[in-house]
């Protein structure tokens, strides 16, 4: 008996076009916005950045949807339009308003099935969801879980430890800050279902709690007040 082998509907030069739109799209919304713009001088604001989540994202949910037999091509797809409309449209509504640029993208760059199609938009729509992920499509769940993780591990450990200075704290703070990375680690593990994605929330959260130990052991317990003295005579010093 044959396996049958699904050919896909994306090739490699159209997920490129496609990624080259998303990118442009980001870069051109944040040069619309006025001089000072909404919280440009947050790192996570910027064009790069977001496309670099987009990007882990896209490569989180494939490994997931692999694993977990969803379909891989609506899956990779829906990750790279998920967040299109992140830095032009409000929180709540940047899920429904890169639905509709998926839409119109897909419906105009290419000759790809409408079922195709609707399942993309679909969950570009639902990315957001905050309900049981099992009550979605497996395409879906996947996204969503991979858009959770992103946030816990060395993204997550790095975006908390700038937002440090923005919010005028010192290096002593940063085991504090790597803590919130564990906590929100943890809401994640209580929160995605697949066997794929709780493979990877358990690897990244062993490198977050051994990240915050060290800064426990190292800078956390430094004396502050007396961190810069010395028993060294004067004379040692000149």
């Amino acid at each position: 008996m044959g396996v049958e082998i699904k050919e896909s509907p994306v090739t490699d030069a159209e997920f490129e076009a496609m990624k080259q739109f998303v990118r442009d799209y980001l870069t051109a919304s944040v040069e619309s916005e006025e001089e000072g713009g909404r919280m440009r001088w947050y790192p996570w604001h910027s064009a790069t950045y977001r496309f670099n989540h987009i990007m882990n994202v896209v490569e989180l949910a494939e490994e997931i949807a692999r694993r977990e037999g969803a379909d891989v091509d609506v899956t990779r797809v829906a990750a790279l339009f998920h967040d299109v409309a992140k830095l032009e449209a409000e929180q709540d509504r940047h899920a429904e308003v890169g639905a509709k640029i998926a839409k119109e993208y897909l419906t105009t760059h290419g000759d790809y099935p409408q079922s195709f199609v609707e399942q993309v938009v679909d969950a570009v729509r639902d990315h957001s969801y905050q309900g049981e992920l099992t009550d979605l499509p497996l395409e879906t769940q996947c996204l969503i879980e991979a858009d959770i993780l992103d946030k816990v591990g060395a993204n997550g450990a790095t975006l908390l430890l700038l937002r440090m200075g923005y919010e005028s704290r010192t290096h002593m703070d940063a085991a504090e800050m790597v803590g919130r990375v564990l906590e929100r680690g943890r809401d994640a593990r209580d929160r995605i279902r697949s066997d794929a994605a709780e493979s990877v929330a358990h690897r990244r959260l062993k490198r977050v709690k051994w990240l915050k130990e060290w800064l426990e052991d190292e800078v956390a317990n430094m004396d502050e007040v007396g961190a810069f003295e010395t028993d060294e005579p004067e004379s040692a010093n000149r």
